[in-house]
């Protein structure tokens, strides 16, 4: 643990994917750091859930003043 404090940002500049640290205290692991992974370069399209979900007209009617008090 006390090298991984003083050392952290450099094992974290070395680390690659697929790598991990693991982080021990008195001989035991207690953490693991890795890489996180990238996310798509493009975003999605909208309206990959068209359809999933049916949202009925009233959903859209005013509250009545008692959903206010």
């Amino acid at each position: 643990m006390d090298e991984a404090q003083a050392q952290i940002s450099e094992h974290v500049a070395r680390l690659e994917p697929g790598d991990s640290i693991i982080l021990c205290r008195e001989g035991r692991p207690v953490a693991e750091l890795r890489p996180i992974e990238e996310s798509a370069s493009e975003p999605r399209p909208v309206g990959l859930g068209k359809g999933l979900v049916e949202i009925p007209d009233s959903f859209f009617e005013p509250l009545p003043p008692s959903a206010f008090s």
